[in-house]
């Protein structure tokens, strides 16, 4: 019983400790890809540009202040715009650019709900050999007759 208690609390600090650590620690490669450089309309991390240097050099320092990935954004938000953010904010219109994928995502799945179970049908109703519900009476008429043209 004490040493399931020991292990444990023992678990319990490992994770106290690393999660307080990573929310120290920031990893700058991943604060910077979440902004974009103002000037070349393209991310951070690939811009090369005197402005995107300052962009980096104002996140280092928001860093090395200990601002969290909020304060960091904000910051951020307030040199240099709306702009700078690489995602789009998740109000007004700019939602659109969230809603739309899942939409699409959600309609294909429906879309193969409805669709798989007629393939199905099918696919069983030729593998009875069922010849009529796949192939019209009409069709199949015509068609035994060309097989019967070339059987020797």
């Amino acid at each position: 019983m004490r040493r399931a208690a020991l292990v444990v609390v023992v678990a319990l600090a490992a994770f106290t400790g690393a999660a307080h650590g990573q929310a120290r620690g920031l990893n700058f490669p991943d604060v910077e890809s979440q902004y974009m450089c103002v000037t070349c309309n393209i991310p951070l991390a690939e811009a090369e540009s005197p402005q995107a240097e300052r962009e980096r050099a104002y996140l280092r320092q928001l860093i090395a202040d200990g601002n969290n990935e909020a304060q960091i954004r904000r910051a951020m938000i307030a040199v240099y715009g709306e702009d700078v953010l690489a995602l789009p904010p998740r109000s007004g219109f700019n939602l659109v650019a969230y809603v739309v994928p899942v939409a699409a995502v959600l309609a294909l799945i429906a879309g193969l709900l409805f669709v798989l179970p007629r393939w199905r049908r099918r696919s069983v109703a030729a593998a009875d050999g069922d010849d009529a519900a796949v192939v019209g009476e009409a069709d199949n008429v015509r068609l035994n007759a060309d097989m019967a043209r070339f059987d020797p």
